[in-house]
């Protein structure tokens, strides 16, 4: 079955690699958290985003993403939320642009004990709230797996395209907050804040204006 399917499964896998690794907002909290709050903070928004991939597969799977395309309100709602979300994320990370250099160390102190359920939270719901992430999961569902596919099937298709997710949220995690990342982010604070400020307003913006 794998070896007759095989062409089909690996369009899938391609699909959701190119989706997973491309720039946007649930890499960008990873990045974001990850240099400023550290390693643990880092990791902990991974997992949340992940999350959030595994309800959207769930969801694909069973046919409600693509139920949820059909009533297009549904996705008009969710498309309001999650870019007012990401216009929140802006807020933040230009409220942090604006504080004093102390800050840092007040910040990653505080990440590494009591707040590692609202960090999970936060990813989850940067995931959960943007309609792409349930295009993105139709679109691997109807490329990689065949007419009437059986159960094995889907889960070789959505267990791969997870354990891929799963390493690159991981891995950006564990890049971004090694000792020398976390040196250039104590030394240009405010800019990366700055940045990271801009391209959640922009992801925003995107999010709210583009057609679905």
């Amino acid at each position: 079955m794998i070896s007759a399917h095989f062409a089909q499964f690996l369009s899938g896998y391609l699909v959701y690699l190119v989706a997973v690794i491309s720039p946007g907002p649930a890499n960008l909290a990873i990045i974001s958290t990850a240099m400023s709050q550290g390693r643990r903070a880092g990791l902990v928004i991974a997992l949340g985003i992940f999350a959030g991939s595994f309800t959207w597969a769930m969801a694909a799977s069973f046919g409600l993403a693509a139920l949820l395309h059909r009533y297009g309100e549904a996705l008009v709602v969710l498309k309001i939320i999650g870019g007012l979300y990401l216009f929140y994320l802006a807020l933040k990370a230009a409220k942090s642009a604006l504080r004093k250099e102390q800050a840092v160390v007040e910040v990653k102190a505080s990440a590494g004990s009591g707040r590692a359920h609202s960090i999970f939270l936060r990813g989850y719901l940067i995931h959960l709230t943007n309609p792409k992430a349930i295009f993105a999961w139709v679109a691997i569902i109807s490329l990689g797996l065949p007419p009437n596919a059986s159960l094995s099937a889907v889960a070789i298709v959505v267990g791969g395209c997870l354990t891929t997710g799963f390493s690159v949220f991981c891995g950006y995690a564990l890049l971004f907050s090694t000792s020398g990342a976390l040196r250039i982010y104590k030394a240009s604070r405010r800019y990366i804040e700055g940045a990271m400020a801009l391209l959640f307003g922009a992801a925003g913006v995107k999010m709210l204006t583009t057609h679905l």
